[in-house]
Order: structure tokens, then sequence, then C-alpha cells
């Protein structure tokens, strides 16, 4: 079976980045949260930055999320949100990180301490 022409891109993925490889970031990565630093999306953005703005618009999304919802690759979608955070469009966080595990003699102490109070 082979996929039916809207399937395809009309446009290579590598085109959005103008050729570019490697976002001027590397702290970003699939779990990085997105948000927009503006109220509203700025004029004269490229149709592949505007298209992202605007998704962030509606909420915070992971940096892989977007990259669904846009159907591109995820590092063509690290280069446009290193853009866009540079240019001041979108704010970009690491996520918060898993809480610690505690050490088990500790937590059985302080089980032990609060039978006690009864």
């Amino acid at each position: 079976m082979t996929p039916g022409r809207d399937s395809r891109r009309l446009v290579p993925p590598y085109l959005a980045t103008t050729g570019r490889t490697r976002p001027t970031r590397n702290t970003l990565d699939r779990l990085t949260l997105l948000s927009m630093a503006v109220e509203l999306v700025p004029e004269g953005l490229a149709p592949a930055h505007r298209r992202l703005a605007e998704l962030v618009r509606g909420g915070p999304l992971s940096l892989a999320e977007a990259a669904a919802y846009l159907k591109l690759p995820v590092s063509v979608v690290r280069i446009l949100v290193a853009d866009l955070v540079d240019d001041g469009c979108l704010g970009a966080r690491a996520p918060i990180p898993a809480a610690e595990q505690h050490d088990q003699e500790f937590l059985e102490r302080v089980l032990s301490g609060l039978r006690a109070i009864r």
C-alpha cells in the first residue's frame, strides 16, 4: 500500500530551519516545557515558527508534544524553539525532576515513631 498524496510533505523539514542542523541552545530536550513569553504572536515570523508559537499560545507543552502536533522531527522543533527563545517569544523550562527516593531505614523510623504516638 502506498501512502496517499496528501500524506507527503511538500517541504522537507530541514527547510523550516533554513538548513541548520543544530540549535543555538544545547539545554533543550524532549521534556522541556514551552510557554509563551509574550501575549501575542509577533508579526513577521517564518511559517514554521508561527505555527509553533500559535500552538504553544494555547497552553504549555513539552517539546516532544509540540513536535507531534506539528508532525515534525524533534530535532527540527528543537531548532525552532531555540530561535523563538532567543527572540524572546517563548519561554523554555527544564522539567521538574522526580523526587529523590528516601532512605528505607529513615522511613521505617518515621513509621515507628508515628505508631509510638498512639
